[in-house]
């Protein structure tokens, strides 16, 4: 859309992300929705990243990874489910390596380093980092020195992270915006917000992300700026 004459510059289209780092499908999405933004090169989006906890039952030491699948899958390799991701990741340019993890983590430590990244862009880095440190190298993103290395290569100060992490600053935050998204209706990830109102469940097609992106982006806009 057009800058209304002598107004003042365009305020960004805020796209939140509900996602966990843990959630392959949620790699999926953010893969999908990198594209669908490259295919609208006029809209100026932000993107910010918000907590979700896939499995808030997973010990803070995390699990072994065969016994969460066969808990959650019957299987411990994660059976169909996982043969069907690994083609749809493949699709998408992700090649999961699944075989290589061996812990199930929780990941409320992986959110805090989120959380703490604070600009958008230095976010992004982060989230990115995890998803490969987990889907494609197999480590584990519950242990704070890969945390740390994570946020060093994002640009933050690795030992200012390791001391967050020492303790538990933050993490009733995480806690609380997590039973937020929660209380929102959130129920499945990755969820996308678009503009504050329209929402998107799901890792779905890119077609169908650039449509609602485009839709949610003239309504944000024609809110803001429609003449009186």
């Amino acid at each position: 859309m057009t800058q209304p004459f002598g107004s003042a510059p365009l305020e960004p289209f805020p796209i939140k992300v509900i996602a966990d780092v843990m959630c392959p499908w949620c790699f999926v999405g953010k893969r999908r929705l990198e594209r669908a933004l490259e295919r609208l090169p006029h809209i100026e989006a932000v993107v910010t990243w918000w907590p979700f906890l896939l499995d808030p039952t997973i010990p803070p030491e995390g699990m072994d990874r065969g016994e969460y699948l066969q808990k959650k899958f019957g299987s411990s390799d994660g059976g169909e489910m996982y043969l069907a991701l690994r083609e749809v990741g493949r699709e998408d340019g992700i090649e999961f390596a699944f075989d290589a993890i061996e812990r199930s983590p929780n990941t409320v430590d992986a959110h805090r380093l989120i959380y703490w990244a604070g600009d958008p862009k230095t976010q992004d880095a982060v989230v990115e980092r995890l998803f490969q440190l987990y889907f494609l190298e197999g480590a584990d993103i519950s242990d704070p020195d890969v945390l740390a290395d994570a946020a060093a290569e994002a640009g933050m100060d690795a030992e200012a992270v390791r001391e967050k992490l020492a303790d538990d600053r933050d993490r009733d935050t995480i806690l609380k915006m997590v039973e937020e998204m929660q209380k929102a209706g959130v129920n499945a990830v990755p969820a996308f917000v678009l503009g504050g109102k329209r929402a998107v469940v799901g890792a779905q097609p890119v077609d169908l992300l650039q449509e609602q992106i485009e839709l949610a982006e003239e309504e944000f806009r024609a809110e803001r700026y429609e003449p009186d």
